[in-house]
Formats: structure tokens, sequence, C-alpha cells
């Protein structure tokens, strides 16, 4: 159960990462500026977002398994079109419905979690997955690049379809785990207005808006790594893949670090550490990440590194808060994560004078408001 969950959570960063090193050639092949090129991160993640909304509350109503099918289903058949396009725009549309696909696939793998484990097995659980989760954004622009040396752009797309088909085997053999008498019994529209009963707990919603916008200009860094690297730094797409997985296996640290950090540290202490070192990050970007492209990397690491921690710790704290409708909690949590983080991404695709100032600027402004959320947060309890 733990190696599909981690299989399911691969989803996200496969579906970005792994072509990120073709973003440039891509641009070349469709005559796309580098904004319209990154919209094809940018769509996918808010389709992401939206459909985890969606299909929250359906997987509380309906149950995981056929939520499970139906949006590996849909990812698999995106990932096909996306592979066959001829036209930017056929490839945005594509991206749209991998989204849609993903999320549903998320949202119910994330419920799994809180269905199969509980108390501090779920915090293990919740850390291993993350860590292990890390193998796919570490590995995916080594094979994007590795695929770009007897391949185009469409060799990624061509892997993500493979993938799907793999995961749809998967999600057929899998045994359901929301039993009829935990499922919610209302309607389809009522079940979606579940989704109002969480927004409507203050504290939970502080916490996870905190914890959003602070992790949003990661996304940013996403969208903005190739220009940086390629372009402004001249790297090769190969040595870019390099730059980025050494980045992204930095973050395998973070879950085994918050796994210390909760034996002898009390959870404030932890959120507050997860805001000041961003806040540090942002400013060696704005100082150091001029550098060299060497200097960019070690600029952002603690920024990726101090995220690992803050993202089991997000969720061992929100899902301990729910007592029912996790599906419904989970798709929350997820869906203001992505929303913030698409956010993120537009705001790194900005005509900047600079992309490695905007970046530095972009983790200093989310940093500054999580941290008047917190305050909030401390101030009300």
């Amino acid at each position: 159960m733990t190696a599909f969950i981690t299989f399911m959570n691969m989803y996200p960063p496969l579906s970005t990462d792994l072509y990120l090193p073709a973003l440039p050639e891509m641009g070349a092949f469709f005559s796309a500026s580098p904004a319209l090129v990154s919209m094809t991160l940018t769509v996918f993640f808010f389709m992401f977002a939206v459909s985890i909304v969606f299909f929250g509350p359906l997987s509380d109503k309906f149950g995981r398994k056929p939520i499970l099918i139906f949006g590996t289903s849909i990812y698999t058949l995106a990932s096909i079109t996306c592979a066959l396009s001829t036209d930017i725009y056929i490839l945005i549309a594509g991206r749209i419905f991998q989204g849609i696909g993903s999320g549903a696939v998320i949202t119910s793998s994330t419920a799994l979690i809180k269905d199969c484990f509980r108390g501090a097995i779920m915090s293990k659980i919740l850390a291993i997955t993350q860590a292990l989760g890390v193998i796919a954004p570490m590995a995916a622009p080594l094979l994007g690049g590795f695929l770009l040396t007897f391949t185009s752009w469409r060799g990624s797309f061509v892997v993500l379809t493979v993938l799907g088909a793999i995961n749809l085997i998967l999600c057929f053999l899998f045994t359901e785990t929301l039993d009829e008498k935990r499922r919610y019994h209302g309607s389809v529209l009522h079940s979606i207005g579940l989704l109002a009963g969480v927004a409507r707990q203050k504290s939970f919603m502080l916490l996870l808006l905190m914890f959003a916008i602070a992790h949003a200009p990661y996304m940013a860094y996403l969208s903005v790594s190739s220009f940086v690297y390629i372009e402004h730094y001249a790297l090769s797409p190969q040595q870019y893949s390099y730059f980025f997985a050494f980045n992204s296996a930095a973050s395998v640290a973070g879950p085994m670090l918050y796994l210390r950090l909760k034996n002898f540290m009390a959870e404030q202490s932890m959120i507050r550490l997860c805001l000041i070192v961003p806040a540090i990050s942002g400013a060696l970007v704005l100082t150091a990440g001029h550098w060299s492209a060497i200097g960019f990397l070690l600029a952002f690491l603690p920024f990726t590194v101090i995220g690992a921690v803050a993202r089991p710790l997000c969720m061992n704290i929100l899902l301990n808060r729910v007592k029912e409708n996790t599906g419904t909690a989970s798709s929350m949590i997820n869906f203001v994560n992505i929303l913030f983080g698409s956010v993120g991404m537009m705001a790194g695709t900005l005509p900047w004078a600079n992309l490695i100032d905007g970046l530095g600027i972009i983790i200093l402004i989310a940093v500054s408001i999580a941290m008047i959320l917190w305050r909030a947060i401390t101030f009300q309890s």
C-alpha cells in the first residue's frame, strides 16, 4: 500500500519535471514565447487544483477505487494527446486533462493514508511517502535530459503514457479501503458541499493558507529554472538536469529531518523554522544567485530542504484535525497548496528584468505574508 501511494504521489512531479529540460526546445518547435510554453505547466497545476476539489468529496461518496480508475484513465489518454501534439494549444489542452486526471488520483491517494494508518504510524508513512516521492523530481529531469539525446520532447509524454497505463492496471488490482458504512450517503451535490464545512474551520484554513503561501515560490522556481540555467547560465539541457536533480535530491533530507525534529521540537517551533529558513534563502537568491549556476543552486537549496520538512508537518497537523470525510479534507489541503503553487508559477514567468531577482522577490513576499498569517494564528489561539 505504501509503495502504491508513493507511486501515485509521483504523478505531479513526473508530469512537470520530466519535460523541464525540453522547455526551450519546445519553444523553438512551436515558435512560442517562454510565457506560452510555461503555460503548459500553469494550466496543469490549475486544473490539478480544481480536479482535487471536485474529486475529493466524490471519493468520500463513491470510494477510492472508482475515482482512481477514472482519473488514471483520463491521465493516460491526455498523455497520448500531448505526445502527438502538433500545436502548442493542443498540447495545452492535453495538459488540462492531465491535470484533471492527476487531481483525481492524488486526492484519493492522500485519503488512503488516513484510511489505512493512524497516530505515530501515520506520521511515519507521511514522511516515508514524501521522501520516496522525491525520487520522481530527482530522476525526472535526468531522464528527460537523457531522452533528449536520442528523441524529441515527445519522448517525455510517451513515458508518461506508459506510467499511466501501469498505474491503471494497479488501480484495477487495488482493494477498496473505504467501506460502505464510512462513506458519505448524501447526494453528489451535498458531497461537494462538504468542502464548505471544511472551509468554515478558521484555524484549519489559516494554517493551510500559511503553509501553501510559504511553499508557492518553489513552483515559481519550477517554472523558471530551465530558463535560468539554460539561457542565463548557458548550460546544456543535460547539465541543467544534473543541477535540477541535485536540488530535488536534497528534498530527501526534509522528511527524515522532520522525523528527527518532531522528537524534541514542538510544532510551533518547527513552524517558525519553516518560515525563517525560506526568508534566508530568498535573500541568498537575490545575492549569491547572481554569481554563477552553482551559486544559484546553493542559494535556493535551503528553501528546498525546509519545504520538504514543511510538507509532512503540514499534512500531519491538518489531517489530525479531521475526524470524518478525510477525502474532502485532503482535497481542500491539496487544492489550496496547488492553487497557490499555480500563482507562484505565474508570478515566476512575469516579465521580470531578471528571472533570478524575480524569484528572490517572490520568496520574500510569500514568506512575509506567511509570517503575518502565523501571527494571526498565534494571536487567535
